[in-house]
């Protein structure tokens, strides 16, 4: 149980599978209440039942696709209709992309920009200012061990995610002296719905954490003050080892490994 947020309000986007749905369980379980976003308002609708049956916590569903420009908005909005004080914000909902670059659709690429960058970046922007009138409040920012480097062939989610690192850490300082933490998550390979949905390679997947796991780290971390969190030991030797090394290496290494089958 993670007691922290015990009797307050948590905002979990993407809460309907994976990482996001292990947070919202495990927030529950330390007796949070809890917004609930993501696309599919039937996962969240079932989510929403399971966890109030064990839990008899407070449970807000607002389904919400991020790929559009006024969804954190519209989220913003309900949780201001409904007087709710959302002392934790998860920026959770994202996805990937597998391939080479230019074979990968324009809009695709576009979209998972909105909602791995832009959509969290305005989501913080909106619940920003009551964290700050009130002097307390959470952000945890999902990353991935991914943006640490260049990665080919999930070049451009890489990149989104090296976003949401550097944006985390910088408005950790700012939030810091104001009473607000903030914490980048960095999750490895994780056994989620995200392989399927960005097509790669089950190799990549072979040491892969489960979303419970990933989860608790991240929560774990969040509530006692670390501004970046790398899950699994494994992962974190990586990311030490790849400051040491040259980056024309690592880029070559992270090539093989990411290889398509048929290249």
């Amino acid at each position: 149980m993670i007691p922290r947020w015990a009797g307050k309000w948590a905002l979990v986007t993407g809460a309907s599978a994976g990482i996001g749905r292990a947070m919202a369980r495990q927030l529950a379980e330390g007796q949070a209440n809890l917004v609930l976003s993501a696309r599919r308002a039937d996962r969240l609708q079932e989510l929403a039942r399971e966890i109030t049956a064990k839990h008899g916590t407070k449970v807000e569903v607002f389904a919400a696709d991020l790929t559009q420009l006024d969804a954190p908005g519209a989220i913003h909005a309900f949780t201001s209709q409904k007087n709710i004080d959302v002392d934790l914000l998860v920026n959770n909902a994202g996805f990937g992309a597998f391939g080479y670059n230019h074979e990968i659709p324009q809009d695709r690429l576009l979209e998972m920009i909105q909602v791995n960058c832009a959509a969290a970046v305005k989501l913080t922007h909106l619940y920003t200012p009551s964290m700050v009138a009130r002097k307390r409040g959470d952000i945890l920012i999902v990353s991935s061990v991914a943006g640490f480097q260049a990665v080919p062939f999930i070049a451009a989610y890489a990149a989104t995610k090296a976003f949401d690192l550097i944006f985390a850490e910088g408005i950790a300082e700012e939030l810091r002296p104001l009473g607000i933490r903030v914490c980048a998550l960095c999750p490895g390979s994780t056994n989620t719905e995200f392989k399927d949905v960005a097509h790669q390679p089950d190799r990549v997947f072979r040491s892969a954490e489960t979303a419970e796991k990933v989860a608790r780290v991240g929560l774990e971390g969040l509530a006692i003050g670390k501004t970046v969190v790398v899950s699994g030991t494994a992962n974190r030797i990586m990311v030490q080892g790849e400051r040491l090394a040259p980056r024309s290496l690592i880029r070559r290494m992270s090539r093989k490994m990411m290889q398509p089958p048929d290249s």
